[in-house]
């Protein structure tokens, strides 16, 4: 029953059915690899909040017991785990709805800030109740999205919208500002949610069904400052030491990485500069509509033709109007997410170096009897399943990244031609008919001037 339970696991988080160390049953070969090919998308855009550090190590003891937190948490009720068989036979089935809306401001002599409620209606037997209510602020979706760092290294953890934060200025949040991080939030979440061994970390059900004093009283309860500060000078250490002997599949990773990020964050710079430009166009040709209104009434002959000339504009204008919307709503966000990806991405790859590090200064201590060799051969034990472990993981999650990536970009594109096509066709056809009803008029008066 164990076996089916672990294998159950495996088959939901995309690892071995070994479980968490990335070995068979038998103790068999590990997980097998993606190619990792480098030459898949060429496209660029902005940076992550330089609050989010890139530091981040697994602060886990390196046992194989411990190594869960590279694995799903999964439920163990029945009904949990008859929705894990669900989602095997079913894929598109969801239990897990989650709607942000309703940002509120919360004025105070410190600070102004916005919550938004978060929804979350589930059929999940782990769950105390099948709907929940919560409110939350930014500051608690980063503290989320730390611990699902924490927990899960090499996985690919969804980001977050930046903080946009600009001091002294206490009405910077807009409606357009507010509404747009509502979004990226709702996204977030529903990422996370639809993700395999993400949706059931223990510290995301938490952030969902906690109320506000319990979730701050459940952020108490993590390592204490020495031990955060022990944490990040290992993980300095690290970063210095450097890794020597990278995996090639990891090599062709990280060089799509770095191509991704350069690709994307070109492709979003020539996005917003359209949309600037088509901003501009629109608040011009905006004004031509009364200036020809205003033209027909001193002229007697062409009040007709300048009203309809005003017409024409007036249409092309809500047409232009309409397009902005869609490349506000629909194609500028899927490609500043991706820009946001991609530093997610070099960190993940960051934190699997650091790892690998660990190990290889633990050989090289052993190689060079640096220190007690009685207990480094165990040490080293650990270290090896913790690397074939993050390994495993990171390469499971992303061919699932690149695939969401492809089909995502893809079609916000898509739409964005055909969104495109329609407005051309739309004030093609918009001046198209005016010229058509001023020949006609045309050759009305030719005809009555004829004897």
């Amino acid at each position: 029953m164990e076996g089916e339970r672990r294998a159950s696991q495996a088959r939901s988080s995309g690892l071995p059915a070994g479980g968490a160390d990335g070995e068979s049953p038998g103790g068999g070969a590990p997980f097998p690899g993606s190619s990792g090919s480098s030459a898949l998308l060429q496209t660029e855009v902005l940076d992550l909040d330089e609050d989010e550090d890139d530091l981040e190590v697994f602060s886990k003891d390196a046992s194989l017991m411990d190594m869960n937190s590279f694995s799903p948490v999964m439920p163990t009720s029945p009904l949990s785990m008859i929705n894990q068989i669900k989602f095997e036979d079913e894929p598109d089935l969801k239990d897990l709805f989650i709607t942000v809306d309703e940002p509120e401001s919360h004025v105070t002599t410190i600070e102004t800030f916005i919550t938004y409620r978060i929804i979350t209606k589930t059929s999940r037997g782990e769950f105390d109740s099948s709907e929940f209510e919560v409110r939350r602020r930014y500051q608690d979706f980063l503290w989320l999205k730390g611990k699902l760092e924490e927990a899960h290294p090499t996985l690919i953890i969804p980001p977050l919208p930046e903080k946009f934060i600009v001091k002294g200025m206490v009405e910077r949040f807009n409606d357009d500002f507010i509404e747009t991080r509502r979004k990226a939030l709702h996204k977030f979440l529903n990422r996370i949610a639809d993700h395999p061994t993400l949706t059931f970390n223990e510290d995301f059900k938490i952030f969902l069904t906690a109320q506000a004093w319990e979730l701050s009283s459940h952020k108490k309860q993590g390592p204490g400052l020495l031990s955060r500060m022990g944490q990040t000078v290992r993980a300095v250490a690290s970063s210095m030491r450097g890794v020597k002997n990278r995996p090639e599949e990891f090599m062709e990773m990280n060089n799509f990485i770095e191509l991704f990020s350069q690709k994307i964050n070109l492709i979003d710079k020539i996005s917003q500069r359209i949309y600037k430009e088509e901003r501009e166009y629109f608040d011009e040709m905006k004004e031509y509509g009364p200036i020809h209104i205003l033209w027909s009434a001193s002229e007697e002959d062409l009040v007709d033709t300048l009203k309809d000339v005003a017409s024409c504009i007036d249409r092309c204008c809500k047409a232009t109007e309409k397009r902005m919307s869609g490349l506000s709503e629909a194609l500028l966000p899927v490609v500043h997410e991706y820009v946001l990806y991609s530093e997610m991405l070099m960190g993940v790859m960051k934190r699997r170096d650091q790892i690998q590090a660990e190990l290889d200064s633990k050989v090289e201590a052993l190689t060079y009897k640096k220190a007690d060799t009685d207990l480094l051969p165990e040490e080293i034990g650990k270290l090896e399943d913790k690397v074939e472990c993050a390994n495993n993981a990171l390469k499971a999650d992303w061919e699932r990244w690149k695939q969401n990536m492809q089909n995502d970009i893809k079609l916000a594109f898509t739409d964005m031609a055909e969104e495109n096509i329609h407005y051309y066709e739309q004030c093609l056809a918009t001046w198209e008919s005016f010229l058509t009803s001023q020949t006609n008029l045309h050759l009305e008066e030719a005809s009555e001037d004829k004897p």
